[in-house]
Parts: structure tokens; C-alpha cells; sequence
């Protein structure tokens, strides 16, 4: 049997938003990939994005795949996520984003409201995915 490597890897790649303090975009340990909270930075640019809650909300679910893919991971491999939206207003156009974003597949997900995000965005959203 062949021994599993169980040290901590921090996963990085440029299609991903760089971060702007003492975190990594996500790290893995052994098969599982904990993805750091993503918010709607061009990943390009470093700039928050123009637009409302819908494009915030695909834009961020879009870092977290291109972070995903860098690991060897994928969307369809999300096994939960935790959204924190700064107006529960908007829920149903951010649950309506994250259903087509992910179709059939259904992750387990917390939804926590917040007063405020950083960077006054909308909506930020971490995500734990299987390699």
C-alpha cells in the first residue's frame, strides 16, 4: 500500500485572484483541497469587478474553479462550500448563479449574512473539494 504524503501543499496559480494578506488561494492536504474565501477580483487586474450580484457571484464561483483546476480538482469535485452575502435581498439571484454554475451537482453549502464584506463586495464564498 502505498504511503499517502500528509504534509500541508499551498496550491497557487495566476488565473486566480493573488492574495491581499497572510493566506494562501488554498492549500491540500492528502486528497482534499480547502480553497480560500474568493471574492469578485479580476484575477487579471487585482480590481473588484464592475457589475452587481450576479456577476460578483459568478466571478468569484469562476476563481474558485480556475484555484480548483491548478490542484487537479474541479467544480464537480465541491464537496461544501460557505457563502457569506452582505444582504440576504440577494439570495435568490446568488442561488440562482450557483445553480447554473454547477448544475446537477449539489454541494453541501452554509449560507451565513454578513453587515459587510471586505472591500465593500457582495458576496465571498470558500469551498472544500475532493482531488
Amino acid at each position: 500500500m502505498a504511503k499517502k504524503d500528509s504534509r500541508i501543499k499551498e496550491i497557487h496559480t495566476p488565473e486566480g485572484p493573488e492574495p491581499k494578506g497572510h493566506y494562501s488561494q488554498s492549500v491540500q492536504f492528502n486528497d482534499t483541497i480547502y480553497v480560500s474565501g474568493q471574492l469578485a477580483i479580476n484575477p487579471f487586474t487585482g480590481e473588484i469587478i464592475e457589475g452587481g450580484i450576479e456577476e460578483q457571484a459568478l466571478r468569484v464561483l469562476n476563481n474558485i474553479e480556475a484555484i480548483l483546476k491548478a490542484s487537479g480538482s474541479g467544480k464537480n469535485k465541491i464537496l461544501k462550500t460557505t457563502v457569506y452575502i452582505s444582504d440576504m435581498n440577494n439570495w435568490p439571484a446568488v442561488n440562482e448563479v450557483y445553480k447554473k454554475f454547477f448544475g446537477k451537482n449539489k454541494p453541501a453549502r452554509a449560507v451565513v449574512p454578513t453587515n459587510e464584506l471586505h472591500y465593500d463586495v457582495l458576496v465571498e464564498i470558500d469551498a472544500i473539494a475532493a482531488v
